[in-house]
């Protein structure tokens, strides 16, 4: 299963890019022998500033045809660790080709798209940059791969 980040904005060098293409490696490391990956960033930028509904248009075309969807938003469901490894592998396993998750720009995700998502998920109810939020997705989809491999990266 191919998964891909659609963002809102992009990211220009420094620490983040250097975490999340070292999240993105190991991640395609781990994930190919247990049927996920490659894991793809897709970046959009609205350079006419038409708000969320404009973002929404782009990320909409980013997103894979087929893929189930899930936004980053801070009304969400939280997940642990594990239970975020175990979902991924229902995707999987249920056949699903693609799964995305999208990140939208300042203001968020515009509520139409959130609405025509398959879910959301939280990193809780603080609310935090974009480009972090990129960085940590990046280390959970590898510590979901760690964990579904069986690997010790991720300790209770």
């Amino acid at each position: 299963m191919r998964v891909c980040l659609c963002v809102v904005g992009r990211l220009r060098a420094g620490p983040e890019r250097d975490l999340i293409d070292d999240y993105v490696t190991r991640f395609d490391r781990s994930g190919r022998a247990l049927g996920l990956g490659p894991l793809d960033v897709r970046e959009v930028e609205d350079r006419k500033g038409g708000g969320m509904a404009a973002e929404a248009v782009l990320l909409r075309r980013a997103i894979p045809d087929g893929a189930a969807v899930i936004a980053l938003d801070e009304r969400g469901k939280l997940r642990s660790s594990p239970d975020f490894a175990q979902d991924i592998a229902r995707w999987r396993d249920d056949g699903r080709s693609d799964l995305a998750f999208i990140i939208g720009g300042a203001d968020g995700i515009d509520p139409a798209l959130r609405a025509e998502c398959d879910g959301a998920l939280s990193f809780g109810k603080m609310v935090w940059p974009h480009m972090l939020a990129r960085v940590m997705l990046t280390e959970q989809l590898y510590r979901a791969a760690s964990i579904l491999a069986g690997a010790p990266y991720h300790r209770v």
